[in-house]
């Protein structure tokens, strides 16, 4: 027998641990079912409920608004999700029961009755916020601090996460199209079945990362969400601002919402406190120079909440325009609406490697290339991208039909916009957070990231009454405005980092 042989978790393949392998497959199973069944939900929604592909005929904005609720909670799950893997659980535990929640919810999904519809939806919700803030912690811990192969081995994670969603993209929608909603909803649980196999098979390979927390490293120096509530309620100005947002909100939403209402009041309360909890954090730093940075920290996740408010009209807004609107045949074949979610995800591999190039060069030539920059031109590139469906509109009111490459187009903008904002945004995060706050940070960023999702759905309703047109002309010029307006005032906002990022340092040193 070999004894210099390595321990099967030691493993490697292809100069990483096998153990990434298995995480890759487990993700890219996990976004097919994912993202297979977000292109189709909407589209399921209003389809009328007889012909050949019978669905629930709601009207459009009924769709959008439960579109919104669903992707806001699903991002929002990831903070009690987080929470119970590194406390309680540790994150492969977690990432295993995710898996089943997911399984279960996808699969009843496939039923045909309403109560497996709700069901299936609030299993997927808390199987994604078991999994998807934990399977990422996963991938770190295989590699020791300072690995130089851990920014390559993400990188190859992240290719198995757009591959399961285009592949989702072209399969899940041609199911849907070919044998109905629910026979999408199944395959999409298939899906997550082939993932969920593989995690549990290769649990060899995870044997040292991710395991239940010992008791010394559950009381870190991180503050708790406890100690934060305690100190928010126990405290005259954060509890004032905290209970006059939730009471005034409250009262708009009973006197001024219909639909929804007590949802809507829930909604308010539970930013309110989010509010009063950044104020308590506030109060709480020690030093200007975490103060400061701190600010520049809340501003960067408005960015997030306009950044994906717009983005996220792919899965609603726009998969209607393409199912409604859009002269989708080609070659003769009429492509299923949901199909053109593969744009996104397709573009995301083609041009990741070009973007990021772009940056270093433009680095090294001396240019402006902090987060900030990138994250708000991001957001100006991805705005722009809706002139395309704004052309698309005027098109379709003189002909009756939009062509196809309107969207393409969008999509492409849409995905170079999120290659330069999205990556840098949380790395960003982790450089301003205060450190006794970093977790707390991250679930604050998650929130940030489902209320641009709501923000979205929010949007897609009012194209009901405004049209689409109007829709995308606005989001254009709002994120176009915004963007340029972080860059106008970027130098005030890189001195309140104080040289938090390296290039900020290079510049000053």
């Amino acid at each position: 027998m070999d004894k210099t042989k390595k321990p099967v978790h030691q493993r490697e393949l292809f100069g990483h641990p096998a153990g990434l392998y298995i995480l890759f497959l487990t993700e890219m199973w996990e976004r097919f079912s994912y993202y297979g069944m977000r292109g189709i939900l909407v589209l399921y929604l209003t389809a009328q409920t007889r012909g050949d592909n019978p669905g629930l005929g709601w009207l459009d904005g009924e769709a959008l608004s439960l579109y919104g609720w669903y992707t806001m909670l699903v991002y929002v799950a990831s903070i009690p999700g987080g929470i119970i893997a590194d406390k309680i659980i540790g994150q492969k535990r977690a990432v295993m029961i995710g898996g089943f929640l997911l399984v279960a919810g996808h699969g009843i999904l496939s039923i045909e009755l309403m109560w497996a519809f709700y069901s299936g939806l609030g299993l997927i919700i808390a199987g994604v916020g078991m999994l998807k803030p934990n399977i990422s912690t996963l991938v770190g811990g295989l590699y020791r601090q300072g690995d130089e192969r851990r920014d390559k081995g993400f990188s190859i994670f992240y290719i198995g996460i757009n591959t399961g969603a285009a592949l989702a993209a072209l399969v899940v929608a041609w199911v849907a199209d070919m044998w109905g909603w629910h026979a999408g909803f199944g395959l999409a649980a298939i899906g997550m079945v082939l993932g969920q196999v593989i995690y549990l098979s290769g649990q060899k390979y995870l044997v040292t990362v991710g395991n239940k927390p010992k008791e010394k490293e559950v009381n870190s120096e991180d503050v708790s969400i406890k100690d934060i509530f305690m100190q928010q309620f126990s405290t005259r100005i954060p509890l004032t601002i905290t209970l006059f947002l939730a009471v005034a909100s409250s009262v708009v939403a009973w006197n001024f919402i219909e639909d929804q209402r007590l949802a809507y009041i829930i909604f308010f309360i539970f930013l309110s406190v989010v509010v009063g909890m950044m104020f308590t954090i506030y109060q709480d730093l020690h030093t200007q120079i975490e103060k400061d940075r701190y600010l520049v920290l809340l501003l960067s996740f408005i960015i997030v909440i306009v950044f994906w408010g717009a983005f996220e009209q792919a899965g609603g807004l726009m998969n209607l325009y393409a199912e409604n609107r859009t002269d989708r045949f080609l070659f003769g074949y009429q492509i299923p609406a949901a199909a053109f979610q593969f744009f996104n995800p397709f573009y995301i591999i083609v041009f990741a490697v070009p973007v990021a190039n772009f940056w270093m060069w433009w680095k090294h030539r001396g240019k402006e290339a902090s987060s900030l920059f990138k994250m708000a031109n991001g957001v100006i590139i991805m705005g722009l991208g809706f002139v395309f469906m704004v052309f698309a509109s005027m098109q379709y009111e003189t002909l009756g039909k939009s062509a196809l490459y309107w969207l393409a187009l969008a999509y492409l903008f849409h995905t170079i916009g999120e290659l330069c904002a999205s990556p840098v945004a949380l790395s960003f995060i982790t450089k301003l957070a205060p450190i006794r706050y970093g977790a707390l940070m991250m679930g604050v960023y998650f929130a940030a990231t489902g209320l641009g999702n709501k923000v979205a759905g929010l949007i897609g309703e009012s194209a009901s009454e405004a049209g689409e047109l109007n829709i995308f002309a606005g989001i254009t010029i709002f994120c176009v405005a915004f963007g340029l307006l972080v860059i106008a005032i970027l130098k005030p906002l890189k001195r309140l980092t104080h040289g938090a990022e390296e290039d900020e340092r290079a510049m000053t040193s």
